[in-house]
């Protein structure tokens, strides 16, 4: 995939634009050298038989967000190759002054394990009416691939009738405007992603870090995904749902806010940590504490404090043998019995077997191995 500068107007109205090679200096080759060296450490070439990841790029596609599968897929260590496409093999233009040439046409699609649909502008016009092109790349998609959508992208998904009657999200923005479009759709504007196992759907911006990171997890375990998310530089889980992103009217800054709280509680998860504990703690009323809680968080603070226990649990479960007892205690469950019902409320599994599946997931194994599970995986 190359990157140009769009093209710019000239005073007699011609216009040009400029290769990146050519603006770097040759007393610059040695540090380019270095950098092109670092880039290979950063992101190794994948392995035999990796999983295809094909990233699909509209029209007024979102530069960030287009190259977020590239860097966090491409940093799991091989396991990913991850291709580029246009609907017709030519350049697209983003939302900025950027070109993008991807370096594959839609027949990319048609050989993909995964197919990732990155944002791009849309206007209410335009996503009621699909380009024709896109839907017809999106029909090479072989049955059985994996597909992802990074905000806007789950318009193009709704559109092929990929989503009807499931449940899916989008940038909290744009929630009003789906809902009129594609009734079908069950959207939840709460949630960071929705995982369906063959097709999941993302908020808007950073929360494509957050479904690419599910994706690792859930393919090779939290032990990779958590190296991934070093490399990248960025946490393994986000807290909450994009509910606390959303625009609302806030109270002015008063120095009374409940983030000192949150910090304090996270520190003694391990106590029953009652809501009159708290409000005292953030010197309010149990009210005004819980209502500026759910401004500040969206979320109660008893569901705030069931997720973070979780969130320690399921750490707990993939990093430790601990007995299901033990870790429920550690993370302030009362009983394994609540623990088990709140963990299988959330992922589907009771802790035994979530901590067989990311714990055996998370074992070295040979080459040999992980080139057998990319080939037959998808």
């Amino acid at each position: 995939m190359s990157i140009y500068p769009a093209a710019r107007p000239a005073p007699d109205g011609s216009t040009s634009s400029v290769h990146p090679a050519s603006a770097v200096p040759s007393r610059d080759t040695d540090l380019a050298g270095r950098a092109a060296e670092l880039d290979r450490l950063m992101r190794p070439e994948p392995r035999p038989g990796a999983h295809k990841v094909v990233v699909l790029a509209l029209d007024g596609i979102y530069p960030f967000e287009l190259g977020i599968p590239h860097r966090v897929l491409g940093s799991a260590d091989g396991r990913y190759e991850v291709l580029s496409a246009s609907v017709d093999g030519k350049s697209v233009r983003t939302d900025s002054d950027l070109i993008v040439t991807p370096g594959h046409g839609p027949e990319a699609l048609g050989e993909a394990d995964t197919v990732i649909i990155p944002p791009y502008a849309i206007t209410q016009a335009s996503a009621a009416a699909t380009d024709s092109r896109a839907l017809h790349a999106l029909s090479r998609v072989r049955p059985g691939t994996r597909l992802v959508s990074i905000c806007t992208g789950v318009f193009l998904l709704a559109a092929a009738g990929l989503l009807d009657g499931r449940r899916a999200t989008t940038h909290w923005a744009l929630t009003d405007h789906f809902r009129e479009l594609f009734p079908q759709v069950e959207l939840d504007a709460d949630v960071l992603f929705v995982d369906h196992g063959d097709v999941l759907t993302s908020a808007g911006a950073a929360s494509g870090i957050d479904v690419c990171l599910h994706l690792v997890r859930q393919d090779h375990g939290s032990e990779v995904a958590n190296q991934v998310a070093r490399h990248c530089v960025v946490p393994p889980y986000r807290d909450g749902g994009q509910a606390q992103y959303i625009e609302r009217p806030l109270p002015p800054a008063s120095g009374t806010g409940t983030g000192p709280t949150r910090d304090w509680a996270l520190q003694r998860l391990e106590l029953p940590l009652s809501l009159d504990e708290l409000a005292a703690h953030a010197a309010m009323s149990t009210r005004t504490f819980a209502r500026r809680f759910q401004e500040e968080t969206g979320l109660s603070p008893g569901r705030w404090l069931t997720q973070q226990r979780l969130r320690r649990a399921r750490h707990l479960l993939e990093s430790s043998d601990l007995p299901v007892e033990r870790v429920a205690h550690e993370v302030g469950f009362a009983t394994a019995t609540s623990l088990r019902r709140h963990l299988t409320a959330e992922a589907g599994v009771a802790p035994s077997a979530y901590r067989r599946t990311f714990r055996a997931s998370a074992r070295p194994r040979s080459p040999s191995s992980d080139t057998r599970e990319q080939v037959t995986r998808r």
